[in-house]
């Protein structure tokens, strides 16, 4: 499957990511290019994700704010996240707005 945003059978849960803000910046997990997947298998949705370090201290809140958000959406009974480590995170996984906020924060050059 596809990791691509724009995929129609899980576009609403991209957007609904967008409201789940990175605890240290206010920066979407979109935008932040923490989520790598989201799949759909029947009233469950699988979310595979990465993190900036494997030291972020706020592992346990963004997974808790990622799993909230989507049990909001309609005919979602659970949510299964997935942390993965390869690829690496890095700024180029970000999207074009969460660089430009990191900018405006002064965090990113």
């Amino acid at each position: 499957m596809s990791t691509a945003i724009n995929n129609p059978s899980t576009e609403q849960y991209w957007q609904a990511l967008r409201e789940v803000m990175d605890p240290e910046f206010p920066i979407s997990v979109v935008d932040m290019g923490l989520i790598r997947k989201i799949e759909t298998k029947g009233s469950t949705v699988e979310v595979t994700m990465t993190y900036t370090s494997t030291g972020c201290a706020c592992m346990t809140w963004i997974e808790s704010d990622i799993t909230e958000r989507l049990l909001q959406e309609k005919n979602i009974d659970e949510v299964s996240i997935h942390v993965v480590w390869d690829p690496p995170w890095t700024v180029h996984d970000m999207t074009e707005e969460g660089r430009n906020k990191m900018k405006h924060w002064g965090v990113s050059s």
